[in-house]
């Protein structure tokens, strides 16, 4: 069976003793009154209902999966109850507005949450966390009005939000949707087209599902300048505000999926529905990468729950398999065979996905922080900083963190051997609903080629020195820090390759851009590997200021980890950096297609 217990030590001591939550996020006017206690009490609620309420939903959700039935979806057993529960606790609107009905809680503590409700049961989470991307960008795009009468109910969670992006025709590519969008007088407009593989699409966790719907005005330019965004919602609105008649928007199925059968995957067909406009007509790409920017932190944030479950589940069947002897000696001679966990390349194996996870979700709170600092900073400068920063950092935690979560749970399978194959023991299931992560939201070589051909060039570099002058000024000051000893040599030579595979790439990307985005995913690797190889120090020296006050268990397994991966993990830096300097002049298209054409 899959185990999962919430890693409340490790985030608590993330934010408040790495991170600085009171200096950094409590410091801002908005959250001038939320104090430690607060905080954990929040993350210990979340721990409590992802544990006793989702987690055992999620091989029962898996097992039973959905029925599609006359064009309606129905949910698992238990999920509705659950959801009811989730709603009531008013988990749906942690971040949205109190203006709203929202609790006004800090991004921060949604990446937390995010986590735990991902490890526990990711199916049941796609659809709340769809929901407050939803909120989110309406919260910046929507007009006065249109936030009065819609946010209220994606903050109680009487409805729930999708987006619907793709196409059969378009996925990657939106430039190319055929979505119509024809003036219906006012603000109204009727939306005609087929959506596919929209999450959420269809279920009956909710009154009524507000679908955010990319489409074209008559009058529209070719290409993603021609596009505007939509609210349409599964049942127009009464006057009273309430839902009323259908509206226009049809399920015409669900995808039979490799992993997550709890969760819904649909094909919508919206036929003259009625939708208001929100944002900018032709503005709609602006606003929806609003709502995508969210969901590909999600992303990364569910690769990295998954990746503690897979972890704690290969850790705990590892203590308790017995097969062999330790190589060495026997370690417990009172038994027939020693636990696994004793051998080391069942160890080894441990270290791999424990020595990411940690660093992993310290980044992940630091951007989460960076967003909050975005919204909310007084200062005009310090706004634009974090900004960057989070918007350079999204791509390299979508794509590094669910390349590893992929890997972890492939990893925990062997740790399992035999029965990690089988369902009974809930492993193979990981794997399957991993798997997706790495391709939705933009496949992970997509966010490759936005950090080395978006974010890198931006501002003559701008964003890369958001991350690259902190890094310089900790390595300065921590030069001497007994904390970190041997570590900080392999993170500089790392980001020393670093810094030149960028320089290197940006004359090239000038040059031939094709040339440079051929090794753009090995780029984005070797900038994670640098990005949590300096939230190993930061935590590192965290945990020596606090010294005996620390929490015990970080006490013993941060530093083991930390040498692990300056020493294990850190090094492949110096292969990715002579990937990078080869080019990738050799993927003619003559290799894999002889006879094809090639320019």
């Amino acid at each position: 069976m899959q185990i999962w217990r919430a890693p409340l030590d490790a985030m608590r001591f993330l934010l408040f003793e790495t991170l600085d939550f009171e200096g950094r996020i409590r410091a801002l006017p908005r959250f001038a009154e939320l104090d430690r206690e607060t905080v954990a009490a929040v993350l210990e609620e979340a721990a409590r209902l992802a544990a006793e309420r989702l987690l055992p939903l999620n091989a029962r959700g898996d097992r039973e999966g959905l029925r599609f039935e006359g064009g309606a979806v129905r949910m698992p057993s238990g999920f509705r109850e659950a959801y009811r529960l989730f709603a009531a606790g008013g988990w749906c609107g942690l971040t949205i507005d109190p203006a709203y009905g929202g609790q006004g809680l800090p991004q921060v503590l949604q990446v937390a949450v995010s986590e735990m409700i991902s490890a526990a049961n990711m199916a049941f989470g796609i659809t709340p966390g769809l929901s407050q991307g939803a909120a989110h960008a309406l919260e910046l795009w929507g007009r006065p009005e249109q936030k009065a009468r819609l946010l209220p109910k994606l903050a109680s969670g009487e409805w729930s939000g999708t987006m619907c992006l793709t196409e059969p025709q378009a996925g990657s590519d939106l430039g190319l949707i055929r979505t119509r969008a024809e003036p219906a007088g006012g603000d109204r407009f009727r939306i005609s087209g087929t959506k596919i593989f929209i999450s959420a699409g269809e279920h009956d966790l909710t009154d009524n599902i507000l679908h955010l719907v990319l489409a074209r005005l008559p009058d529209a330019p070719w290409g993603t300048r021609g596009i505007s965004l939509f609210a349409v919602p599964k049942y127009r609105l009464a006057p009273g505000g309430g839902p009323a008649a259908q509206n226009g928007v049809r399920c015409t199925g669900i995808e039979e999926k490799m992993g997550l059968h709890a969760s819904p995957t649909c094909t919508l067909v919206f036929e003259e529905a009625e939708g208001e406009l929100v944002g900018p007509p032709h503005g709609g790409m602006k606003a929806m990468f609003s709502m995508m920017n969210a969901a590909r932190l999600l992303v990364g944030v569910q690769g990295l729950g998954l990746a503690e479950t897979a972890c704690q589940s290969a850790v705990a069947h590892a203590g308790e398999r017995l097969q062999g002897r330790a190589p060495a000696a026997a370690q417990r001679p009172d038994l027939p065979a020693d636990p696994i966990i004793h051998h080391p390349d069942v160890r080894e194996m441990l270290y791999a996905m424990r020595a990411r996870i940690e660093p992993a979700r310290a980044l992940a709170l630091e951007v989460g922080m960076m967003i909050d600092r975005a919204q909310h900073a007084p200062d005009p400068g310090a706004r634009r900083a974090a900004e960057d920063f989070a918007a350079l950092m999204t791509p390299v935690i979508k794509a590094h963190f669910t390349d590893f979560a992929l890997e972890a749970a492939l990893t925990a399978q062997q740790v399992h051997g035999g029965y990690g194959y089988i369902r009974e023991q809930g492993i193979e299931q990981l794997v399957r609903d991993v798997r997706i992560t790495t391709i939705y939201e933009g496949t992970n070589g997509i966010q490759a080629l936005d950090l080395l051909g978006r974010k890198l060039p931006a501002g003559s570099g701008r964003m890369l020195r958001r991350f690259f002058h902190p890094l310089e000024d900790f390595l300065a000051r921590h030069r001497d820090a007994p904390a970190l000893g041997a570590l900080l040599p392999a993170l500089e030579k790392a980001f020393g390759r670093l810094q030149r595979a960028s320089l290197e790439l940006a004359r090239r990307g000038l040059a031939d851009p094709g040339e440079a985005a051929g090794v753009a995913r090995d780029y984005l690797a070797l900038f994670a590997l640098v990005a949590l190889g300096w939230m190993w120090a930061r935590m590192l020296c965290a945990l020596a200021a606090r010294g005996e006050a620390a929490p015990p268990a970080l006490r013993r397994s941060w530093p083991h980890l930390a040498r692990y991966y300056h020493a294990r993990v850190l090094p492949l830096s110096a292969t990715l950096f002579a990937r990078i300097m080869a080019g990738s002049g050799l993927l003619a298209l003559e290799g894999v297609a002889p006879g094809a054409r090639s320019r």
